[in-house]
């Protein structure tokens, strides 16, 4: 079992995928705790990559389509937003 703190913004850091079948405890600012599939949390990761794309102008694969002369170096996901009783 994989146990996460849940910080005061309220995300937890994930940079990753985890296998779908481990269960992940998180501990909530506000004292409670919730047990997870890796495959929930995974759901929340892609959910909050594909916000952090649209927000940025990335295409699907996290591509940014602008022209040459920009570069985008913050193609890249760390924390994901969570709150308890999510499925």
């Amino acid at each position: 079992m994989i146990t996460l703190q849940q910080d005061a913004e309220g995300f937890i850091r994930m940079n990753r995928h985890y296998p779908a079948s481990v269960r992940i405890r998180i501990t909530f600012t506000d004292g409670s705790t919730g047990e997870f599939s890796g495959l929930t949390l995974n759901n929340a990761y892609d959910a909050a990559l594909a916000e952090f794309r649209a927000k940025n102008g990335l295409d699907a694969r996290g591509f940014s389509r602008t022209s040459a002369g920009r570069t985008n170096s913050g193609n890249k996901l760390d924390f994901v937003p969570v709150h308890p009783g999510m499925e």
